[in-house]
């Protein structure tokens, strides 16, 4: 398959290779590595000390943006307006999460939807997509001040759990950094090659990766035959790291104190985490903080971390069992993540596979410099080895307000097969359109239509109710089919796509560039079209609300409710996402007392008579 390069700035194409960065976007820290006269290296920031950007998004009073370091130092002093762990909210809802939601010091946005979740910081709603793009922008910016070029192009690592809402996400992160992410590749995967694994086309060996990072933990079961790369199971806690490991130590400290003076919470955490490093290569630590002396052995340390250490070893053994694998089946133990550095860490999971682990590379950096290497074979570079062949562009299918909602992204391994579900919106709704297009732009009026078709004789039933399956089928030869099927009624209807669609490399490398020029404004346009889809829908059942239960509500209960959907019907008919949103987030705080009750009521009529 050819090759082009986009020029940002001239806003050309080049036929020419140009250089692509690996990206390992992280939960609490995020890299950028390239490959440097034949291996791979991690950017460093400006003073050459740290290759980690802190995965922490600060927004000041000006709503200026700040991203890592600086914008760590916030989270004492200014919680609500700083956001973290923005990785672990990428392609969720709020039903998602909701059951963690106590984890993040900042708003989520409770809308008791499917919808994806947003972030409230002060009056403006963010998507975990547009936060993570922040992050992407400041690793694009420090790898472009190393080499005083423009990069366009990165392969992004993603946990090899994540589906594919959450990697599709991530992908629209990148576009809208200004980057072309031509791959999107399994964190293990990566690691994997950090160390020479699965770079040689004979290799034939099954591996594990033992990811143990700030606040994430998880086991991945590979199977690495001639360079693919099988994700056999995963495994993991996504509330297990080493803040776990720096919060037993001033759990331990505090229990220490017996004269009532405790340090402020966010300096003694830090210095904890201190005492976790100085105990790596120490047998004791010991220092003063506000006047108090807070002293730990390395055994004590293990006393602690031990359980912490079991619950790693208990995913392991399901890990291990989802995979019909035994330890000494492993042939290769690899360690991924800071808090592996804990010596009891690795003599644990020495000691669980029976072997010695790989470790030698630094924990924090394997991933994104197997992201680097994956985006050197990517650049062709490494020709003894054979890339299976990819969709050039995203396929997928509009969806409600001319939105491209794409079901294969570019880039992605043929033969491929991907399905996702739908319904309907409307009552009663008996015929379906299902139109397919090939693009990169968030609107389908900007991509290209390939075909379309009527999945006809849905049964009658309320909005929201059909299951209707989509399945794009990509073959070796590149043809394309697309089925889609109600699962009530099975349904059924289809239509085929001839290999390559019908379009010229030129064509596509201009399609592909407008992608990333106008995504800025392609995803203020899709996020004020999902705001008014959410919120019509919203109104629909404030009306339906009312008119089924004035029974049970007040004349006032009544006219606020009202009130606050007129609002909502103003805000629709505006232009600002932002405005929208609000107002949704105030007809639902207002009326999801009034739903409770109507449970509640509709439950007591139901068992009235009923003896128990």
């Amino acid at each position: 398959m050819a090759k082009f390069a986009i020029n940002l700035k001239e806003g050309n194409i080049e036929k020419e290779s140009e250089l692509i960065v690996g990206i390992d976007l992280g939960t609490t820290n995020s890299l950028v590595a390239y490959m440097k006269e034949g291996q791979a290296v991690a950017v460093k920031d400006e003073s050459g000390k740290s290759t980690l950007v802190p995965s922490i998004i600060h927004f000041t009073p000006d709503q200026n943006v700040i991203v890592g370091d600086e914008a760590r130092e916030k989270l004492a002093t200014d919680p609500t307006n700083t956001i973290y762990s923005v990785k672990r909210l990428m392609g969720k809802s709020y039903k998602d999460i909701k059951q963690v939601e106590q984890y993040f010091g900042y708003r989520i946005i409770d809308e008791d939807t499917d919808s994806l979740v947003k972030i409230r910081v002060k009056d403006k709603f963010f998507t975990p997509i547009e936060l993570s793009a922040e992050i992407l922008k400041t690793l694009k910016r420090r790898i472009e001040t190393e080499l005083g070029e423009t990069i366009s192009k990165a392969v992004i690592t993603v946990p090899a759990y994540f589906n594919d809402a959450q990697r599709q996400a991530t992908r629209d992160a990148g576009k809208l950094a200004g980057l072309d992410v031509l791959r999107i590749v399994n964190e293990p995967t990566a690691a994997s090659l950090a160390y020479g694994i699965g770079l040689h086309p004979d290799d034939n060996e099954v591996a594990a990766v033992y990811d143990l990072g700030g606040g994430t933990f998880d086991i991945s079961i590979l199977q690495i035959h001639n360079g693919i790369f099988e994700v056999l199971s995963t495994h993991g806690d996504t509330f297990l790291g080493g803040d776990d490991f720096d919060r037993a130590i001033v759990d331990f400290w505090l229990q220490q104190q017996d004269t009532g003076q405790v340090s402020s919470s966010q300096s003694l955490r830090l210095l904890a985490e201190q005492a976790k490093k100085h105990l790596s290569q120490h047998e004791s630590y010991e220092n003063t903080l506000d006047g108090i002396t807070y002293a730990i052995t390395r055994a004590q340390f293990e006393a602690l971390a031990q359980p912490l250490v079991d619950r790693t070893l208990a995913s392991c053994r399901r890990a291990l069992a989802d995979a019909k694998l035994k330890p000494e089946q492993i042939e290769k133990v690899i360690l991924v993540g800071g808090a592996t550095r804990v010596p009891l860490v690795k003599k644990a999971v020495s000691e669980f596979f029976e072997r010695e682990v790989f470790d030698k590379l630094n924990p924090d950096e394997t991933v994104a410099l197997g992201a680097a290497i994956q985006a050197d074979i990517l650049a062709g570079n490494q020709k003894d080895l054979l890339l299976l062949d990819i969709t050039p562009l995203s396929l997928g299918i509009e969806t409600m307000g001319g939105l491209m909602d794409v079901i294969i992204p570019r880039n992605t391994k043929v033969p491929a097969k991907v399905g996702r579900r739908y319904t309907t919106s409307i009552d009663g709704q008996r015929n379906l359109k299902v139109a397919v297009y090939q693009g990169e732009r968030d609107l389908v009026e900007h991509n290209r239509k390939l075909g379309e078709f009527i999945l006809k004789g849905i049964p009658p039933m309320p909005a929201g109710l059909p299951k209707i399956e989509i399945h794009f089928i990509i073959n070796a030869d590149g043809i394309l089919q697309v089925k889609a099927q109600e699962l009530r009624s099975n349904v059924e209807q289809s239509i085929d796509v001839l290999p390559q669609y019908g379009i010229s490399e030129e064509e596509m490398g201009r399609m592909l560039l407008e992608s990333i020029q106008h995504a800025q404004e392609d995803m203020a346009r899709r996020a004020l079209l999902e705001a008014r889809n959410e919120a019509n829908n919203i109104i629909l059942s404030a009306d339906k609300f009312v008119q089924q239960h004035a029974a049970i509500l007040s004349p006032e209960e009544i006219e606020i409710t009202r009130a606050l959907t007129s609002d909502l019907r103003v805000a629709v008919a505006g232009t600002d996402k932002d405005v929208i949103n609000k107002a949704m987030e105030d007809l639902n705080a207002y009326t999801s007392p009034l739903a409770h009750r109507a449970m509640d009521t509709a439950i007591a009529d139901a068992i009235k008579g009923i003896s128990f």
